[in-house]
């Protein structure tokens, strides 16, 4: 699987590699719905936690960890997507520490989004895209559902929140062979929107 940090885009979401000149849109972004990160994240990007959580993302970029999107809206940092639990050898990775503004929520850009994250994995050589979701994030697991994951179990009281929390895991997957189906149906589902 080669993988790489770079620009993906298409009609309704810019992802670019998230840098030092997205934070500020990044803190704004994050800051506009402050109860999500007590009630669904296991961290925080709000207030007091955005600069840890902001520095220990850029370590795990810099250790090659982690590959984050800053995403882009009308050309303001509405959020942010990563590629994480990058393996390169085994080919598999996952989708996650994903946030949106309330603004952009429920409309083109998550599908969008999930569609250039998932093509650039696939295209790059992935054998599987995984997808972790806090089991008490309907929201969440609705989105991952709708585009075409496949749930595979739940990790019962697997991570410990911030907020002191223990919380169970639903598993979803993309493999491979499902993708062109996958990507079939997200196509059509981003027309609707134009």
């Amino acid at each position: 699987m080669n993988l790489e940090s770079r620009v993906l885009e298409n009609r309704f979401v810019r992802l670019e590699p998230m840098a030092e000149r997205h934070r500020e849109e990044l803190r704004a972004a994050c800051e506009a719905d402050p109860a999500v990160w007590t009630e669904l994240y296991p961290f925080s990007w709000a207030f007091e936690h955005f600069q840890p959580t902001w520095d220990k993302l850029m370590g795990d970029v810099a250790a090659g960890r982690t590959i984050a999107f800053a995403v882009v809206v009308d050309g303001v940092c509405q959020g942010i997507s990563t590629f994480y639990g990058i393996d390169r050898g085994n080919a598999v990775l996952d989708i996650g520490g994903t946030y949106y503004a309330p603004q952009v929520r429920g409309g083109p850009v998550n599908p969008s989004a999930k569609y250039l994250m998932m093509s650039h994995a696939f295209d790059s050589g992935a054998r599987r895209v995984g997808f972790h979701v806090d089991a008490i994030n309907a929201r969440s697991r609705a989105a991952v559902t709708k585009l075409g994951a496949v749930q595979e179990g739940i990790a019962r009281r697997d991570r410990v929140t911030w907020t002191g929390r223990i919380r169970d895991t639903v598993l979803y997957s993309v493999l491979a062979e499902e993708w062109p189906e996958v990507r079939e149906r997200l196509e059509a589902r981003l027309a609707a929107f134009a």
